[in-house]
């Protein structure tokens, strides 16, 4: 099971993350930090070029073990405005997608269309009966994303580390 390294998803490019893009990746990540910060635990004051770097190495690895497919995601003129990826961690049959966009992109649609193309292209993979998205209860962001792609709730449990926020689950079906 392998996506492809590149999905075109209109005015979006989806393409597998490369070395070279840890600069912009990092300058991403703090020019969104307000709206991250509350929802991803790696996004700190401290993102620099030295952890996308490390995130990007992670990525590489993790296709190459067939873990997790990450995504940096593109305007059709290059301009890089998010992240989104495929990971296993729900087990055989299915795959999470995970996502964050940069803020000036939010709020136009963006995110559901990449959403949406991939969890396409995740449900038409061999054994992939489908797709998960988990995000906190109180982020209406991501809330809209998933909705708004036809991800449906099927259930909610505590979040993880500490258990004192809830997780909602959304699932997308073949």
């Amino acid at each position: 099971m392998e996506p492809p390294e590149m999905i075109n998803a209109g005015e979006l490019v989806l393409k597998r993350w490369e070395p070279e893009w840890a600069d912009e990746a990092a300058a991403a990540v703090r020019e969104s930090l307000p709206e991250l910060k509350p929802w991803l635990p790696w996004a700190t004051d401290g993102y620099d070029r030295a952890a996308a770097s490390a995130y990007i190495t992670m990525s590489v690895q993790g296709w190459a073990e067939g873990t997790e497919f990450n995504y940096a995601i593109f305007t059709t003129v290059g301009e890089l405005i998010g992240s989104i990826g495929l990971m296993t961690r729900f087990g055989p049959g299915a795959l999470e997608i995970g996502y964050w966009l940069r803020t000036p992109w939010a709020g136009r649609g963006h995110m559901t269309a990449a959403v949406r193309v991939l969890a396409r292209v995740a449900l038409s993979l061999p054994g992939i009966e489908r797709v998960v998205i988990r995000h906190d209860e109180a982020n209406g962001a991501s809330a809209a994303v998933a909705a708004k792609a036809g991800f449906v709730e099927v259930g909610r449990v505590a979040a993880e580390p500490d258990g004192t926020r809830t997780d909602v689950l959304r699932e997308l079906r073949a």
